[in-house]
């Protein structure tokens, strides 16, 4: 899932910044993050080491582990503000939502993005869904992604968060979105909202549209 962040800064549009040698004022964890894309799509992700990374964004393989523990990390970060943002929006959510689309308003919500920014959001993916190194790292973060769904539901449904219901909650509604997102990825004809909202009203409904229409 990734990730939007509006209060993260301006993203990349077509395409990331170029590197540059020489400490750039005010290293972040976003300036690294860009380069790091950068430099993972011109060269792949196997290819690019933390190195190359540091010398493009003029700091040493120690800063660059101040901000992150491993490439992986790089990008996996923006899923984690993902994690945040998600549990803060259920925190605001009027008791009087039904469970099921309280969910799917809250994870399209979280997931809307500005077109300047859907460029690097597919790229990210994109990396995230081809790299077998990268899709070995994904199991902690879709853990604590659908602990933030199964959480929800837990408490709506006055439950223990490892009983039956509330994993069932969590870990389809994860389903429903990863396939939202590789459709998204393939056809890139439609908003990620949209394919995220349809896949999440039909999950609701138990497809009974679908089976209804043929």
């Amino acid at each position: 899932m990734s990730p939007s962040d509006e209060n993260k800064g301006a993203r990349v549009t077509a395409e990331a910044p170029s590197p540059r040698r020489g400490r750039p004022p005010g290293t972040t964890a976003r300036a690294l993050e860009l380069i790091a894309l950068q430099l993972f799509t011109e060269q792949g992700f196997d290819e690019t080491t933390i190195e190359q990374i540091g010398t493009a964004a003029g700091v040493s393989r120690r800063t660059f582990f101040r901000y992150y523990d491993s490439k992986a990390a790089v990008l996996w970060d923006d899923f984690e503000g993902e994690v945040e943002r998600l549990r803060a929006a259920f925190a605001r959510v009027p008791y009087d939502v039904p469970l099921m689309d309280a969910i799917r308003e809250v994870v399209v919500g979280v997931n809307r993005y500005r077109a300047e920014d859907v460029p690097e959001l597919r790229t990210r993916m994109r990396l995230i869904s081809s790299v077998p190194a990268l899709q070995a790292s994904a199991a902690p973060h879709y853990d604590r992604w659908e602990r933030a769904v199964g959480d929800f539901a837990a408490a709506r449904l006055a439950q223990p968060a490892d009983s039956l219901y509330p994993l069932t909650i969590s870990r389809t509604t994860l389903a429903a979105c990863r396939a939202a997102f590789d459709h998204w990825l393939a056809r890139g004809d439609e908003d990620l909202t949209s394919y995220l909202d349809l896949a999440l009203r039909a999950l609701i409904t138990g497809f009974s549209d679908m089976l209804t229409t043929g």
